[in-house]
């Protein structure tokens, strides 16, 4: 698998069943790889043995009253962070809340910048390789400006079933798992295909401290 084949947009092909061996859960020795190519790339990499202990961690990173975009992430809606840090009344000050009132008509342009340039960003990935390069594959982007560059701070909640060896195998992994899967979550939400349409590769972190993975010995997300 390469870039000139992924499959970046085709509904005809996203009916196609997942490749169940990428919802394999890494071994303790390809985490450790993985964790320290992640360091080694300017990456912070912390390991929670499940959910729950992600959660913790994660709000130890979070200092309160922070203000937080919550990126579409499965991951993060079975943890059920979504829920908990987008509350009008919350500890934090939700960009999602903060843009469920604004007019999309009439306030487009603003919508834009606000979720491109918050404080944290949060949310998941789609491949990670045990080189410690990170892969998000995206319909429309919308996450990927904050995740690269615009937002200060980065935390990725991961299921370590998403690391691979290679950045081959991530390649295979977005093509015949991720999308399927990703394909019929739009269709029952939206009511359309999705599709690889962008994809950003992070080889390396320039900013210190700017990019924390919270990698999960549980099956989350896809």
């Amino acid at each position: 698998m390469t870039l000139s084949n992924l499959n970046f947009y085709n509904p005809a092909d996203t009916t196609r069943s997942p490749n169940e061996a990428y919802s394999r859960l890494a071994s303790d020795e390809q985490i450790e790889r993985t964790v320290r190519a992640l360091e080694a790339n300017g990456i912070r990499a912390i390991v929670a043995a499940n959910g729950e202990e992600a959660k913790a961690k994660l709000y130890e990173l979070l200092p309160a009253g922070a203000e937080v975009f919550t990126s579409s992430s499965a991951t993060l809606s079975q943890l059920g962070l979504t829920d908990e840090i987008d509350r009008p009344d919350g500890r934090y000050h939700s960009v999602r809340v903060r843009l469920s009132k604004l007019d999309p008509k009439t306030q487009n342009r603003e919508m834009q910048k606000l979720g491109a340039t918050p404080e944290y960003i949060l949310g998941s990935v789609h491949a990670v390789t045990e080189a410690g390069h990170v892969l998000v594959a995206s319909a429309t982007g919308s996450q990927l400006a904050p995740y690269a560059a615009s937002a200060a701070k980065v935390i990725w909640i991961a299921g370590t079933q998403k690391i691979v060896p290679t950045f081959e195998e991530a390649l295979k992994r977005l093509d015949e798992y991720t999308l399927p899967l990703e394909d019929q979550r739009a269709l029952k939400v939206y009511g359309v295909h999705s599709g690889i349409a962008k994809l950003l590769i992070i080889r390396r972190e320039a900013t210190p401290g700017r990019a924390t993975m919270i990698l999960v010995k549980e099956n989350l997300g896809f």
